[in-house]
């Protein structure tokens, strides 16, 4: 009896992981759009970039972009050049996308627990294109990558966690029944991460 023999992985090349950062973001952006028109909350660098949008001058996009900014050197010491290059990418882009969306798309009425429902899986879905080649939206997400790797903590329950926190500081921001639904949104978006990012199951290479 012959040796079975197991196909070797291959990498993503290099227009796989253009058109991944470009649709995720895309994706991502109309949930955020969502969110951002029923006044709706998440977790994360979003949800820290949602509090600002909320409470200053500065756009979802502006205030993402910068938020993100301190998290490019842990992620070139822990996760090299390729990965912050393509994290710097992602967020430019959900960057431009989410400030570009509104003025392609608006909704005359709009649940706001549709809002979150859909929102949260439309995130989801888009983080996940962006994990499975070697991107990430920075912020929380390199720290829950980072604890992926190193100690098996699940990145979804990371983050469910960390976002359930954040969507609490926002209670002197939003109202309180807002922050309800958000939480449905949060739960939503981690749902999708943690049921589907399972990289030992996944046999594109990144």
């Amino acid at each position: 009896m012959s040796a079975i023999e197991i196909p070797a992985v291959k990498k993503h090349t290099r227009l796989e992981d253009a058109q991944a950062v470009m649709l995720g973001t895309l994706i991502i952006a109309l949930g955020v759009n969502l969110f951002t028109h029923a006044g709706l909350l998440t977790g994360g660098s979003a949800g820290l970039a949602f509090l600002m949008q909320y409470s200053t001058s500065f756009s979802f996009g502006q205030a993402f972009f910068l938020i993100n900014l301190p998290f490019y050197v842990l992620a070139w010491v822990h996760f090299g050049w390729e990965f912050t290059l393509k994290t710097f990418l992602s967020v430019f882009c959900l960057s431009v996308f989410s400030d570009i969306t509104p003025m392609l798309i608006t909704f005359e009425t709009l649940n706001p627990l549709y809002a979150s429902v859909a929102g949260g899986f439309l995130m989801g879905v888009g983080f996940l294109m962006l994990f499975r080649h070697n991107a990430s939206l920075g912020g929380l997400n390199i720290l829950a990558r980072y604890l992926s790797e190193k100690y098996a903590i699940s990145m979804g329950k990371f983050q469910m966690a960390v976002d359930c926190v954040i969507v609490l500081m926002s209670v002197f921001v939003v109202d309180y029944s807002l922050i309800l639904i958000s939480f449905v949104g949060a739960v939503a978006l981690n749902l999708i991460i943690a049921v589907n990012h399972k990289p030992e199951r996944y046999m594109g290479n990144v």
